[in-house]
Order: C-alpha cells, then structure tokens, then sequence
C-alpha cells in the first residue's frame, strides 16, 4: 500500500513531528510537507522516504550494546548527516575516541537519538545493522541511491553527498559553489555605488569602520562610586563581623568569576566528571556557615535563624551589585566602540500571530519602515479566529503571509522557518513596534561567528499607571545593568520573543523550537548555550511592547512565564553540574535558581522578619533598613536611566521595586515553584491586547 492510505492531515502532523523532533533529513521533510501543502507532487524517491518514515519498524541498538568503534561510525553518520546537536554529538565522539566514559546525559540523549532514528528506512540500516540486508535492493532504501540529478554536471546526486537545492532544483554542493556569482567589491569608497548595492548573493561578512575612540560616561562612575559606598555603610552598621564577613564573601565570588571568565577563554574545556560549579557550591553552603556564626555568638533561637537567612540574601546583594555595576558599566563604553556594519546579511523576520487584529498593523508598518535593506517580513497566522489574517493580507504584496491550523507559537515559528530565506532569522511578537534602526544594530551582534543569538533591548510603549511605570523600571534595571553582565559572558539566557535574533544554521543545528513548553523563546537559548555558542544582547535594538495595565493581566502574563521558566529549567537541570556548559554551568544557570527561587523565598522571610521587628517595638531599625535598599534601588535607577538615556521620571517608582511590586513578583514565584513541584499542568495564559 501506498501514501494514499493515510489522511492528508495525518501524514502533515507525522512530518511536523518528524521535523520538530529533528527525526529524519530535516530539509527533506520540510521540502516534502510544503510539496503536500501547495498540491504539488511529490518525486517517487520522496513518497518512497515519506513512506518508510510512516511505516518503519526498525529496533535500535542501546549505547552500551554496540562497542566504541561502532558508535564511533555512527556518531559520523549522524554529524554528517545533520541529525541532532551537532556540537553535541562532537563532543560524545570525541570522549569515545579518548576512551573517557559518558556523561549520563549525553548517553542519554545519545540513546534517545537512536531511537529517534530507528524508523528511517534509509538511514536505519546503515546505523544498526554492519551491512545492509540484501533484500533491500530497491532504489530508495539504499544510503547512497539517487534522489535526483544535478542540474549543473547532470549526474546523479547519492543521498550521502552534500547537496543544495535552489528554486526547486537540485545541485551537488560543489557545483552550486561554482555557479554562485563572485563576491561583490566591499572595499570600495563610502561615495561608490558598489559600496551601498546590495545584492542577494553578496558575502554576508559584515565590514566595519574603524570607531571612535571614547571613555566611560564619569556620571556613571560617580553614581557607582557612590553605590559602592552605601553598600560598606549598610555593612558597617548592621551585623558587624558577620556583615564584613558577608560582603568579603561577595567580593571572593566577584574575583572568582572575573578570573575562571578569562580563564575559561584561554583553556580548552574542562570534560571531566559532573561537578557544581565553585559559585553553586558557597551559596548552599553560606546560609549553613552564618548560621553556625550565630549560634557561636550563643544566639540559638528561631530569630538566629532569619539572622542567617537575612545576612545570606545581603551577600547576595553585596555580590549583585558589585559585580553587576562594573560590567554594566564597562559593557556601555565597549557597545559604543562597536563597528559599524557596511554589509547586511539578509534578515527574515517571523512574527507568530494569534488574534492578534488590535495590534498587528503597526507592527507590520514598523518593520518595514524599519532601516534594514535586505529583509524580509513573514506573518504566521496561527489559525485567528477574529481578522489578523485578513489584515495581514493588506501588505501582501510587501510581507510574506502564511495560515495554518492552530498549535501554539513553538508550532508556527517552526512553520515560518520553513519558508525563511535569511541567514539571520528575526522573531517580532505581534504586540512589539521596533526602533528603526534596531535590524541594524542587532546585525552588529554577528560579526563573531560563535555568536547563536542576540537578545533586543525591550521598552515598555503604554506607561499608563503605576503598575505598567513599574514593569518599565523592571525591564530597564533588568535589561541595563543584570543582562549587561551577562553579556560580558557571552551567556544571556533568554532571548525575548519580543525582539530577538537567531543565526538560522545554528538554530535549526540546535533543534526546532519545543512544543511542550509555554516559553519557548528561553527553552531555544538554553539550548544553544549549551551547545556552546555566544548568546549577546544589543541595548540599541530597540523594540516596543505592551505591557499588563491590570494586576488581572499582570497575573497570567507573569503566571505563564514563571511556570515556563520553571519547566524549562527542569528540562535543562543537567545544565547545573555540566561543566562542559561553561559560563552557563558557572555562572548563569545558578543565578537563574537563585533569581527564581532564593530570592523570593528568602524576601518573603525577611519582610516577616521585619514585621516582627517592627512589632516588638525595633521599628526604627526597620524603617533605617527600608530606607537604605530604596535609597540604593533608586542609585541603580539612576545608572540604567543614564545608561539606557530612558525616562527621568521612570526612577520616581524605585520604592516600588522594593515595597509592593517587589512582594507581588514574589509571591507570583513561590506561587510557580509551587505548581511546578505538584506537576500541575501548565497552560498558556496572556494579558488582554490593547488597541494601538
């Protein structure tokens, strides 16, 4: 029997599965499903490939059952073909050639891929078994039968060849090379035509001018300065020894992350045995170690114990601040030394549309007024029930608009990726209005070839009430002094879906985005950090969004993303003991623990701490504490409103980041952490659009 005994929409979702799983030739597949989807029809060696992908039945073989060498061939195969995480397979091929014994998760995934492939008629037998099975003589189960002709050198292309295809043509790789028209004169005079035509198959290089020399902003170092000073002031005139003790350990850590960070740039990576990072290990160990403090000073109490918690969550904030104030600083003055980029790679820009009518006209009008030469804009409606698509439809002849059934975001970035042509993909949610020269500045962030990703700088557009002038210092403190230090590590850990950029070929190496979690913007960056690629951040890709006006909205906007985050952090908790991951296992995955549980716990505990101070008559040294965290969010105010040259008035809420919106974000948190450890289902909840 052939494909016609399956249902159109059956054999669709099979190849969308197939591709979002990374089971199969990936290109293939996605070639296949837009032939079944625009009517067209499939080659005979396709439908052959497609029918053994539906009806497949072949057992793999465990890691443990095969011996090094043959793994050794197959992990070829695999990195050959493109099948899986790429880095990552390189990486277990490597340890099995120098005899070292797996990580548990690698052997893991190692056996997942494995089964993942055992349907594939084609690849299967070359994987499991030493030789192909005679009866197998048909054209298209062999590895090496042909799939086409080349349309160059007309010969037949094998399935193992590396191959291009280009207008729905067929080529060897060599030969498209030969028949690609020569790189365009780049070095021309800035007055040249030749130095501003852009043409499709110009080198996707980006070439600098040579930038001006400057030094940091001195107001940013006088506001540092004088945070560095309240921080040994709160110090001095808390706790004593313990607070000298508690921002000595602060200091330790800020030394100990400065140095592995430029150590960890010279050395080859450290593949030995599973291990918490240096950072990890003080900060479970701290709160243990103040506690037997206390207890020596013979204070063995309930109180003792919120003395502990209270002196931990300060060295936390002593270790933050000083460590997150420099960089921040630093990585202003070295964004403004960035080169300016004479060469645009092509960009395709996806934005994942669903009921979306209020707001997705002027997004679309953003980008395309957008000052960026080479783009181009997609629109997936994902299957709207009011009139997205049809407003969509308006530009057709400016924007690529596609439609397909209902399935979440992951599903339609997933599909418009499947029609992008660009070398750098762009994902723009369908509330956010881009700066336009954001495409610009964020084509700055690729000019190092390690570079996955680049995260925009996010603006909150309707600062309407205290609630959303609150989420707008939120998002400027977050995004200018805590992901400027990220930054300086290469390790931003997520990249909006409001505005944010993906190389293509990395992405689709490091796999389609996942359609069991509700963020998966984070769930991607995870998984090219981890693949050991640079994630930066462009402060000047300046991108505009909607923020909640109501707590109700606030609520399930913060409810999804916490759960996200959480799911996503579970998925990837190999992350913590990995040394392989590098800053994201030394630096930036404990912080994410310690920002989505540690911190809301312990604010929670010293606030009641504080309520009993305040109960029993110490109100004045409550009110002294208060006043001195506000006075140093609003010093930090100041530096991101400098930074970032946003709103003075924004810095007018920073009490609020410390009383009120501050217990609200906690106790959303807890609340997260809370369903996430009774494995509530979660689902996908947004704030109401407004219309713009």
């Amino acid at each position: 029997m052939g494909i016609g005994q399956y249902s159109k929409v059956e054999v669709y979702n099979k190849i969308q599965d197939l591709i979002e799983s990374c089971n199969g030739d990936v290109g293939r597949l996605q070639f296949i499903q837009k032939c079944l989807r625009e009517g067209k029809t499939l080659y005979h060696s396709d439908e052959k490939y497609l029918l053994g992908k539906l009806e497949s039945t072949v057992t793999p073989l465990s890691p443990t059952e095969v011996d090094d060498q043959k793994l050794i061939k197959i992990l070829t195969h695999l990195i050959e073909w493109n099948l899986g995480d790429v880095q990552r397979l390189e990486f277990i091929k490597s340890s099995l050639k120098k005899h070292k014994p797996l990580y548990k998760s690698d052997e893991k995934y190692l056996k997942s891929k494995l089964e993942s492939l055992s349907d594939n008629k084609i690849i299967a037998p070359v994987l499991f078994k030493p030789e192909p099975p005679k009866q197998l003589e048909k054209s298209f189960e062999k590895p090496d039968a042909p799939i086409q002709k080349c349309s160059k050198c007309k010969e037949e292309i094998k399935f193992s060849q590396p191959t291009k295809r280009v207008n729905d043509m067929w080529y060897h790789a060599e030969c498209n090379v030969q028949i690609i028209p020569p790189k365009q004169n780049v070095s021309a005079k800035p007055d040249s035509p030749k130095s501003t035509t852009l043409i499709e198959t110009a080198s996707p290089e980006i070439m600098s001018k040579k930038p001006s020399k400057s030094r940091p902003d001195p107001l940013l170092v006088g506001v540092a300065g004088i945070i560095f000073a309240l921080l040994i002031y709160t110090a001095y005139s808390m706790f004593t020894y313990l607070s000298i003790i508690a921002i000595s350990f602060a200091a330790a850590l800020v030394f100990y992350h400065l140095l592995s960070s430029k150590i960890y740039k010279k050395e080859e990576r450290n593949y030995g045995t599973h291990r918490m990072s240096v950072y990890s290990i003080m900060i479970l160990v701290l709160p243990f170690a103040f506690g037997a403090m206390i207890a020596f000073d013979g204070y063995v109490n309930f109180m003792s114990i919120i003395q502990a918690v209270f002196v931990w969550m300060l060295t936390l904030s002593f270790w933050q601040t000083m460590l997150f104030v420099p960089l921040a600083i630093r990585s202003v003055h070295l964004e403004s030394q960035m080169k300016d980029p004479d060469v645009f790679p092509l960009m395709s820009v996806l934005i994942p549309a669903y009921n979306e009518e209020k707001v997705i006209q002027l997004t679309i009008d953003s980008l395309l007024n957008a000052d960026y030469p080479h783009k181009e804009i997609i629109v997936i409606d994902d299957g709207s029930t009011d009139k997205t698509l049809e407003i969509a439809r308006l530009y057709k002849d400016k924007v690529k608009v596609l439609h397909k059934e209902n399935g979440g975001k992951a599903s339609a970035l997933n599909y418009g990726l499947v029609f992008s042509k660009g070398d750098i993909v762009v994902v723009v949610d369908a509330d956010t209005v881009i700066g336009r020269q954001a495409l610009k500045n964020i084509a700055k962030g690729f000019r190092n070839e390690n570079v996955a990703a680049v995260a925009g700088n996010i603006k909150i557009r309707n600062k309407v009430n205290w609630l959303t002038w609150c989420q707008a210092l939120d998002y400027l403190t977050g995004i200018q002094i805590m992901r400027r230090a990220l930054d300086y590590f290469g390790a931003i850990t997520i990249v909006p879906g409001a505005l944010g950029a993906f190389s293509k070929k990395k992405l689709e190496q490091a796999g389609a985005y996942h359609k069991d979690t509700i963020v998966e913007d984070f769930d991607a960056t995870m998984k090219l950090l981890k693949s050991g690629l640079i994630v930066q951040a462009s402060s000047n890709a300046v991108a505009y969004t909607q923020a909640p006006q109501t707590l109700r909205d606030f609520y399930k906007q913060r409810k999804r993303w916490y759960r996200g985050n959480l799911q996503v952090m579970t998925r990837h908790a190999d992350a913590l003991t990995n040394p392989r991951f590098g800053s994201l296992q030394r630096f930036a995955y404990p912080l994410m623990i310690i920002h989505m549980l540690v911190i809301p716990t312990t604010s929670i505990m010293v606030w009641g701490f504080a309520a009993y101070q305040a109960l029993t008559g110490q109100y004045e040294f409550v009110a002294y504490m208060v006043g001195l965290f506000i006075l140093l969010q609003y010093l930090l105010g100041v530096l991101a409103v400098r930074m970032d040259g946003d709103e003075k008035k924004m810095v007018a809420f920073s009490a609020f980041l410390v009383i009120g919106y501050k217990q609200i974000i906690d106790v959303l948190q807890l609340k997260a952490a809370i369903e996430e450890l009774l494995r509530r289902k979660a689902t996908w909840t947004s704030a109401a659009r407004i219309r713009s």
